[in-house]
């Protein structure tokens, strides 16, 4: 991961492989006892986020399923492209550091964008089109050598749709692969499915949006 600078620096680049499930306000998190390859959980981290979600005008990012947010909070805040979901439903998502307290969308940014929407390009054509916060708890899931198999979150977020004026506010959890996850595909759906039946066991329901970002949209 870079970590040098902010304009015109090669962004960092990883693949998201995450499971979404809608949880009630009072529902327990799961001790993910049991799930395979995982040893220990780590005590939860609290972290604050903020993110101002942008598009162009017509929504032409969101509709080729990217999403392009500047987040601050948490590890990896700064500027994020999210590219569509691909074949296992996981989405590359490009990382940039933040340059300042009111910085722009950098150069490289912008010119990463136009290939999939034009309009990027032209001075003020990002706008933005929600501000989501989040109370986030996470909980590193390690394997016997220490290393992350998993990302669990325990989500508590409000939302602000910029284009209706309409606030909304709802608790998810998240289930995200980390570095020590499989690397074959089918035991990486193995472990994805048992985190599902874990979820689900616990109370929770598979997620009615495809994102925060959607949810917060009302789509």
């Amino acid at each position: 991961m870079s970590g040098e600078g902010v304009r015109g620096d090669e962004p960092s680049r990883s693949l998201e492989i995450e499971l979404t499930f809608d949880v009630a306000d009072d529902l327990a998190v799961p001790t993910w006892a049991g799930l395979p390859g995982v040893a220990s959980v780590d005590p939860p981290e609290r972290r604050e986020l903020d993110a101002q979600y942008f598009d162009v005008p017509g929504f032409a990012l969101g509709r080729a399923g990217y999403a392009v947010r500047r987040r601050t909070g948490g590890p990896d805040e700064g500027w994020h492209i999210k590219g569509p979901k691909g074949a296992e439903g996981g989405r590359v998502e490009q990382h940039w550091p933040l340059g300042g307290p009111d910085d722009p969308a950098s150069a490289a940014l912008v010119a990463a964008l136009a290939p999939v929407a034009p309009a990027a390009a032209e001075p003020g054509a990002l706008r933005r089109i929600a501000r989501i916060r989040n109370g986030r708890d996470a909980y590193l899931l390690r394997d016997a050598s220490g290393a992350v198999v998993a990302e669990f979150v325990d989500d508590h977020v409000t939302a602000l749709d910029e284009t209706r004026g309409v606030e909304t506010t709802w608790r998810e959890w998240e289930f995200e692969l980390g570095p020590a996850a499989p690397g074959d595909a089918d035991a990486r759906a193995a472990l994805l499915a048992a985190a599902t039946g874990i979820a689900l066991a616990a109370g929770a329901r598979p997620a009615a949006s495809d994102s925060k970002l959607a949810r917060a949209l009302g789509l």
